[in-house]
């Protein structure tokens, strides 16, 4: 609280004895200062409730009446909508018999608000104080009284004056001047703060004070514009302000002083920090403008540490030396007076020293000091406002860049995406085409645009960026090519999957060959194709990709740094997608561990890695501690982003499909009929969040028996999706809801009818990840019940050489879907035509796991049992007496894999009329199972 300010008690009872008072007043006579008072007494008091809001934006008020509902506990306060929580806490306002004081700060817009001025308390226990600068007589009415507020008054100012002379044991200094004194500074108890510490630092009487004051108002230097002096009260504090700098100036450090003043008046009125004063930019600068006279030298930061003390002495900034981030502060007023009696030339290169030095003393890595680095940005968002066009010479001033940077690391996702407009804008208007900073802004408002879920937005940011680049620089543009892998992050979000991967693989490339293997792009970009590839289900090429990049991040940034933490959760993710849930569920767990202890609790990547091991958890088994962190994430994702972010909005669907999982389906359906219309509400119908709470409102219809309305609903769904065009994973998810509704609903031509959709936009899509392979199996199985055995053999195919193409011919899934073609040609009598293909793909296991592994030997005896089909029992039977020899020695005769070789060397032999044969390897396929069940040994 300022030093000038007086209890105003007469204004206080006013305000106590009403239960609805505007307190109307210019700005800095102490309006908040008064209601901070009033709210602290009514606590001091007992009152039950006291609540304060920022009144200057009508959403704020409201989110504020939301987050009071739920803290008060208010009925039907559920955190959902945020208008229906603060119309709660309006019935509990007018209902409850506790006692309560809504405080209104800075209220702009009356009309605005008059649906959210509090209600009347029926007990008449309430009450209302809201502060404005607004003076018309609309203020009042409705219940509502308004209180006027101006500067001290004669009284008040000639009792701040006693108590300040007295306090210093200098009485001597109120003469009988004083009282004229007070009139010519207005009462203002700003102009009185800067006139009394004078006055006392000079040893200098009311009367001597007046003179020098009648004197300096009466020079041209004095006036300022009309336009500077809106409320009427800046002449007053500027006239005292140059008479305290007229002193301060012949103070050690001489000369130092009024630069000092000038420098801080561009930099945040609520502070920054002591250390600006030590960079060697800010002595230049102090050299460069010290009082003309003075004697030139180097300034020191001892120096210019010592013309901040001055300063304060003089009350023209309060300096806070025990607060390390906020130490210097100015009073708004006064930093608009100073800048307003700075010359241009100095004014623009305080700005330009201003920004330097934040640069200087903004920290390389963020996390480990929040509070630093929240004044830094408020410090360089005014600077920026203050300086417009000085801060961009041959490119914009990095501070610029950093304070971006600093606000996508804190989180602040929408307030990026509005400072990296205005960046882009201004490169594009004050810098000439093709300058690296209009390229720079471009990239990092693409990125903005996709952390704030503005996909549509980062995706036509990114690939505007890249044509205007191919166009100026070729098609083989370093640039181009970096901002394409920027796209792919934008393309999976979108749900773009294909071109993410595609754009992924060739953004490792291209960074491998620009920047180096050790460069932290290239490692990200790495990280960020293993995300892509385990979240397709292709988790063989996702792990090793993923743990070099973990093993590289550590070994170049250390185990802290945030990026590691990343990149260990996408190693999570891929070891949850093989089935190494385990290692998974433990390396998620670290990670959430590990992001709040960097970045802090509240931290967005902090609640994304939560939602990640809520996810881990279920496929774990674990649903009651998924259920518990998803609660517990659903609550800080409302606390921290609103009811209707995306990630809320994601987390209210994810619980909801965890009831149902948990759950019997009619208990669970009222969370996700609420979880899918907030999706389609707010992201609109074909968004991925509102695809997928369609699907899962849809299935738990269907597994609580109401088959019509989950095949109407994921009709329409499948229409939803259908916009995102054929192929699109989101369509072909849908299609697959839809016929295993079909399916249970007892539909199965239906459902073999949607699956033949589905299979057609796979093949035409090129998709190849084990899910959507798997998906198809189905439809095969159902292809031959229904004696379309051709029909199913010509869809393997088809998807043979899709995974052929894109995996290469030893890959899991192209083995897999090979197998599959060859067993349907078996059962369709084709022996002839699978013997080949059974060959090449036992080869292929042979290649990739080794003759001996248990896939390898299946394999072969698949081969063998094929030969037996098509009269060759004798080359079935050559090759299985091998295999069995040869894994028996490796293996050992207990082995499954030796069982198995022998069940399958029993069926040869038997094709062949050996049955004598045939019994002794039966025996020794029992004699093998039985040592493996009873833990007998070969001499038991």
């Amino acid at each position: 609280m300022a030093s000038a300010f007086q209890p105003r008690t007469a204004l206080r009872e006013q305000i106590t004895a009403r239960p609805a008072v505007l307190l109307s007043g210019g700005g800095g006579v102490g309006k908040s200062q008064l209601a901070a008072a009033c709210a602290h007494q009514a606590s001091a008091d007992g009152t039950d409730l006291v609540v304060w809001l920022d009144a200057t934006d009508t959403a704020r008020m409201v989110t504020g009446y939301a987050t009071a509902a739920r803290r008060v506990q208010a009925p039907d306060a559920r955190g959902e909508d945020t208008e229906a929580d603060a119309k709660t806490f309006f019935d509990w306002l007018a209902a409850t018999s506790r006692s309560w004081l809504i405080v209104l700060d800075n209220l702009t817009d009356l009309e605005g608000i008059a649906a959210w001025w509090p209600p009347h308390s029926a007990a008449g226990t309430g009450r209302v104080l809201a502060t404005t600068r607004r003076r018309d007589a609309r203020l009042s009415g409705g219940g509502r009284s308004v209180v006027a507020m101006d500067t001290y008054s004669p009284e008040e100012a000639d009792t701040y004056l006693r108590d300040r002379f007295a306090g210093a044991g200098m009485d001597h200094l109120r003469d009988g001047q004083s009282a004229a004194l007070l009139h010519e500074l207005g009462h203002l108890p700003l102009a009185s703060a800067h006139a009394a510490a004078y006055m006392l630092n000079e040893d200098v009487p009311c009367g001597d004070y007046l003179r020098l004051f009648t004197d300096r108002r009466s020079r041209p230097d004095t006036v300022l514009p009309r336009a500077a002096d809106t409320e009427g009260y800046g002449l007053p504090v500027t006239t005292a302000l140059l008479i305290t700098l007229d002193a301060v100036q012949r103070r050690e450090p001489v000369g130092l002083a009024v630069p000092a003043l000038r420098l801080t008046a561009h930099l945040d009125p609520a502070g920054h920090p002591l250390g600006l004063w030590a960079e060697a930019g800010v002595g230049r600068y102090l050299d460069l403008y010290r009082t003309p006279g003075a004697e030139a030298s180097e300034v020191t930061a001892d120096e210019a540490r010592a013309a901040v003390h001055l300063l304060h002495e003089y009350a023209l900034i309060n300096g806070d030396f025990q607060d390390s981030a906020r130490t210097v502060r100015i009073h708004a007023l006064t930093a608009r007076a100073v800048r307003e009696n700075t010359p241009e030339a100095q004014a623009a290169a305080g700005m330009r020293t201003a920004a330097d030095a934040l640069l200087g003393i903004w920290p390389e890595t963020e996390h480990p000091d929040a509070e630093l680095t929240a004044v830094l940005r408020a410090n360089a968002a005014t600077l920026s406002a203050l300086a417009g066009d000085l801060l961009w010479q041959d490119g914009g001033h990095p501070v610029l860049y950093e304070y971006g940077l600093s606000l996508l690391h804190a989180g602040l996702y929408e307030a990026a995406v509005t400072h990296w407009q205005r960046l882009t804008a201004d490169a594009g208007r004050l810098l000439d085409d093709g300058h690296d900073d209009i390229v720079l802004t471009r990239a990092h408002l693409m990125d903005a645009y996709r952390r704030a879920h503005r996909t549509d937005e980062a995706i036509a940011c990114g690939e505007q960026l890249v044509a205007d680049l191919v166009r100026r620089q070729g098609a083989d543009s370093a640039d181009a090519k970096a901002i394409r892998g920027s796209l792919s992050a934008a393309y999976w979000l979108a749900g773009r999957h294909p071109e993410a991967i595609t754009a992924a693989e060739q953004a490792v490339t291209d960074a491998e060959e620009l920047l180096g293997e050790d460069d932290p792009v290239t490692v990200t970009t790495r990280s960020n194709l293993a995300a892509f590839y385990a979240a397709s289900g292709r988790a063989n090429e996702a792990i090793p990709l993923a743990e070099a990049a973990v093993a590289d991040r550590e070994r170049l940034f250390g185990t802290d740094d945030t990026a590691t933490t990343t990149a260990r959760s996408v190693l999570a993710g891929a070891y949850e997608s093989a089935g190494r849930i385990q290692e998974a569920l433990a390396l998620q767990s670290m990670v959430v561990q590990d992001q709040e202890r960097l970045l802090g609790r509240d931290h967005p990547t902090a609640l994304e890695a939560r939602l990640n091991l809520v996810g881990t958890y279920l496929a774990a088994d674990r649903p009651d501690e998924a259920i518990t962190l998803c609660e517990r994430s659903l609550s800080d994702a409302e606390r921290l982003l609103g009811t209707d972010h995306p990630t809320t909005l994601a987390a209210r669907s994810n619980l909801a499909h965890l009831h149902a999982q948990t759950t019997s389906a009619p208990e669970a359906i009222p969370l996700l009929v609420r979880a899918a219309g907030d999706c389609e509400r707010v992201l609109g119908p074909d968004h991925p969040y509102t695809l997928q709470a369609l699907g899962n409102l849809g299935i738990a219809y269907s597994g609580a028996g109401r088959h019509s309305e989950a095949i109407a609903l994921l009709l329409k769904t499948v229409s939803y999706a259908r916009r995102l065009g054929r192929g699109h994973p989101d369509h072909m998810t849908a299609l697959r809801s839809l016929a295993w509704c079909y399916q249970e609903a007892g539909r199965p031509d239906e459902a073999t009818s949607v699956m033949e959709r589905f299979a057609a936009e796979v093949l035409e899509s090129g998709a190849h990840d084990s899910e959507t392979i798997s998906a198809l199996f189905p439809l095969v199985g159902a292809l031959f019940r229904v004696e379309r055995g051709d029909a199913a053999i010509e869809l393997l195919e088809r998807l043979l050489t899709t995974v052929h193409e894109a995996l290469g011919q030893d890959h899991p899934e192209t083995l897999l879907v090979g197998d599959a073609l060859a067993h349907c040609l078996l059962q369709m009598g084709r022996a002839r035509d699978a013997i080949p293909l059974l060959e090449r793909i036992a080869a292929g296991y042979e290649r990739r796991l080794g003759r001996h592994d248990g896939e390898t030997i299946s394999a072969w005896g698949a081969v063998a049992i094929a030969y037996t089909e098509t009269d060759r029992a004798g080359e079935a039977i050559t090759l299985l007496e091998a295999l069995v020899s040869e894994s028996t020695r490796e293996l050992g005769a207990d082995h499954p894999a030796v069982r198995d070789a022998h069940e399958t060397l029993a069926i040869a032999y038997l094709k062949a009329g050996r049955y004598g044969a045939a019994a002794r390897a039966i025996g020794r396929m029992i004699g093998g199972t039985l040592r493996r069940r009873w833990g007998w040994s070969r001499r038991g």
